[in-house]
């Protein structure tokens, strides 16, 4: 009869050869892992939490940087090689712009990027900009004045000449096809150019961490990881705040040009910030990211019973609002004095900060939306871009 004792014995071979696979197994994925992350770390790729329209690797002392998706309907992207002053340029395709880092001079083409620079103290180093007036920023406003930004121009119209006697070391662009127009012409005076389609992402948060694409011309990317991470943080804490809210009230946005009326679609990125803020947005099932185009009928039908009316263009009063159409009077939140612009902030031309910061502080957007969805739950809060219509 045999015992546990003898059972026991009898395993104890097949048992330490299993224990010592497992360890030698152990020992090899710890080597894997560890030749993983120095590998990572030896190539530096970035990591990124929602913006998916641009990618970046370090080897050795040059940076890729890829924008995957530089303007909508894009099939292919564009790619930067960044490269230290004091370094040789690594084999490329011929595809590829090669961009000398630090950058110490840059010429932007949307407000939208000023506050990118801003936020990674790097103000100064715009030299020009296509029609200054719309910059709000007072930070950058007041090196404007100082006579230190040249006014390039109407965006489309740009004074080619001018831009290429300032020497920038990159100029910043946007694009909304194959056709790069006048940033071609750029490109073949040997001006490096660069993509930026922080518009395109469809998370909040996304647009935000282009400031991280920014940081890499400058040699920055800590600075803007902290930027970036403090407005995370905001912007989670505060969608947390309505996270068991029991009501959600409905909204209505947009307002007519010309024979259509403009509103976010489903998954737009308004669409995205209503839902954030625990509203109920009319037309959060449709499935487009842009905008749609309805008419004045269908809209009513739907929306004329709505708790809130937020975005209306460039109205600054309700009566305004009612002059350019008398029917918009007949919506609910019209009656009752719910309807909001996001214009509440001008810069000191008539520039709107909502259009120009909006993109890098999203965070303020959803404090602002829950504050006039969800008033107690901000108590203390002030609106920062909107403001309710007299």
């Amino acid at each position: 009869m045999r015992t546990s004792h003898d059972i026991f014995y009898n395993l104890a071979p097949m048992i330490l050869i299993n224990r010592l696979f497992l360890a030698a197994f152990i020992l090899l994925a710890w080597a894997c892992s560890n030749r993983k992350e120095a590998k990572e770390a030896a190539i530096g790729v970035s990591s990124l939490k929602y913006a998916t329209g641009f990618s970046s690797r370090t080897e050795g002392n040059a940076t890729y940087i890829t924008v995957n998706y530089p303007y909508q309907g894009a099939t292919e992207g564009y790619q930067y090689l960044l490269v230290p002053h004091d370094a040789a340029v690594p084999e490329h395709d011929k595809k590829t712009q090669v961009i000398r880092t630090p950058i110490h001079k840059i010429v932007c083409t949307s407000t939208t990027h000023i506050p990118l620079l801003d936020y990674i103290e790097e103000t100064n180093s715009l030299i020009g900009f296509p029609t200054t007036d719309y910059i709000s920023s007072e930070v950058m406003r007041k090196h404007i004045d100082e006579g230190s930004v040249k006014d390039l121009g109407i965006d489309k119209g740009m004074n080619i000449e001018l831009l290429y006697s300032l020497h920038p070391d990159l100029v910043m662009g946007y694009t909304m096809s194959n056709d790069l127009g006048q940033l071609k012409k750029l490109r073949e005076l040997g001006i490096p150019v660069v993509i930026n389609a922080e518009y395109l992402e469809k998370h909040p948060l996304g647009r935000a961490e282009w400031i991280k694409f920014v940081a890499l011309f400058y040699n920055k990317q800590n600075e803007a990881d902290s930027v970036f991470d403090g407005i995370e943080r905001e912007y989670l804490a505060t969608q947390e705040l309505v996270k068991n809210v029991s009501v959600n009230p409905t909204v209505l946005s947009g307002i007519v040009y010309g024979d259509a009326w403009f509103m976010p679609a489903g998954k737009n990125y308004a669409a995205r910030l209503f839902s954030d803020a625990g509203m109920n947005y009319l037309w959060k099932d449709t499935d487009a990211n842009g905008f749609l185009e309805l008419s004045f009928e269908s809209v009513y039908t739907r929306a004329k019973d709505a708790d809130l009316w937020i975005g209306v263009g460039s109205f600054n009063s309700l009566q305004e609002i009612q002059v350019t159409e008398s029917r918009y009077g007949l919506f609910k939140p019209f009656k009752q004095k719910q309807v909001y612009t996001y214009n509440a902030r001008q810069g000191a031309k008539g520039g709107s900060e909502f259009l120009e910061l909006g993109y890098l502080r999203p965070d303020l957007i959803l404090k602002d939306l829950v504050k006039i969805a969800h008033p107690e739950l901000l108590p203390d809060y002030q609106l920062f871009f909107h403001k309710k219509l007299e």
